[in-house]
């Protein structure tokens, strides 16, 4: 939390924040260009930014891109400010995230990050068995299908009607899993896409990141329901009570 309020304690690093927020995914001779300050004084408040883990970073070929982490400062809402709010907001808490990752898909459009208190096992089982993936979903409260290469899951809204279908395209045991992304709660003719989950093990933490690639335009809101997901999860494994959500 020190290394949190240490990194906002900073114009030029909240303009960053702000950059990003605008655009994410960019290169450092991008963020320099929009800053009066040397290649030398943006790279320094990145690394800063990075310490606090509001910043995230994916090299791909010779350039490195960055992408803005919101999740510690919903950490430091939930600590600070949510015990005064009423529970009903409470709900909407967002999640955390990031792992190094293979380039087959070039750059992702969203990365989102989250630590939780979990074995590998379990938080393998949770992204994997369709009943558990029901039970923490913010919306759905059946997942049909079967998480394995080749099968397709979907993802049952109360009024019976499927509002996610993806398709599984890579399983790494306990570390990775590639899935299509067919948005149908966006309407008929959504453009599908792509998304990774990865996991490390550290020690009792598990680290999750949520990579997704090839969103379409229109489609950035999308990064709001990974943030419920996610929180509704790290709930689910670290409390046994997911965060569910009207639907």
């Amino acid at each position: 939390m020190d290394t949190l309020f240490k990194a906002l304690n900073d114009p030029a690093r909240r303009a960053i924040l702000d950059q990003l927020r605008q655009k994410d995914g960019q290169s450092l001779s991008e963020l320099e260009s929009k800053f009066d300050m040397t290649r030398f004084g943006v790279m320094k408040h990145l690394k800063l930014l990075e310490e606090a883990h509001l910043v995230l970073t994916r090299r791909e070929g010779r350039f490195k891109y960055h992408y803005l982490n919101p999740l510690p400062l919903q950490d430091m809402i939930n600590r600070w400010v949510a015990p005064f709010l009423q529970p009903q907001a409470q709900g909407l808490a967002a999640l955390k995230d990031k792992l190094e990752t293979e380039n087959r898909m070039g750059k992702p459009d969203f990365m989102m990050q989250t630590f939780i208190r979990c074995t590998q096992d379990a938080l393998w089982a949770a992204l994997t068995e369709t009943e558990q993936m029901a039970a923490y979903h913010f919306l759905c409260n059946e997942v049909q299908g079967k998480v394995s290469p080749g099968e397709t899951v979907e993802f049952i809204t109360p009024a019976g009607g499927a509002m996610l279908r993806q398709v599984t395209r890579r399983l790494d045991p306990k570390s990775r899993i590639e899935m299509s992304f067919e948005p149908l709660f966006m309407g008929p003719g959504a453009a599908a896409s792509e998304m990774v989950y990865l996991i490390e093990p550290q020690g009792e933490i598990c680290k999750l990141t949520i990579e997704h690639y090839n969103l379409a335009a229109g489609q950035e809101g999308i990064g709001e329901g990974w943030a419920r997901l996610a929180a509704s999860l790290k709930s689910y494994l670290e409390t046994g009570t997911a965060l569910k959500g009207a639907a």
